[in-house]
């Protein structure tokens, strides 16, 4: 008892920052987004699109089964012709998920309201064991 009186203040600090490294993880997710699982939903039940913002070489790498490819770049000029139906959910991915995370502001922008991006990009989707198509 005597321990816990005189180091209140370190077991708080570690109680404070335990609880910070937790706040992704209770989230649901690192980076922000979907996880694998909510997207493979998306795409099931609300016919979802999913682009990739990786660039072409990336792209044909290994790429989500099914997405369509416009580089993060280009994303502004020719997403609006890739997907004209703007009330359908938009899953955009790359290979780790931050530049995933940028094309959703850009495709928000645009008016794809229900843009989201893949928490880990296709990392995360590799390690749920979903499946990846190569060009």
């Amino acid at each position: 008892m005597d321990f816990l009186l005189a180091n209140w203040a370190l077991i708080l600090v570690a109680l404070v920052s335990g609880g910070l490294l937790l706040a992704p993880t209770l989230r649901g997710g690192a980076g922000g987004g979907i996880t694998p699982s909510q997207a493979v939903q998306l795409i099931n039940r609300e016919k979802a699109v999913v682009v990739d913002v990786c660039e072409p070489a990336e792209y044909q790498a290994g790429h989500v089964g099914g997405a369509r490819n416009i580089p993060l770049g280009e994303l502004e000029q020719k997403l609006p012709a890739a997907v004209k139906n703007k009330a359908l959910p938009l899953v955009l991915v790359c290979a780790s998920g931050t530049r995933s995370g940028r094309a959703v502001g850009i495709a928000r922008k645009l008016g794809y309201e229900k843009a989201e991006s893949l928490a880990g990009g296709l990392k995360a989707w590799r390690a749920a064991d979903l499946p990846v198509e190569k060009a």
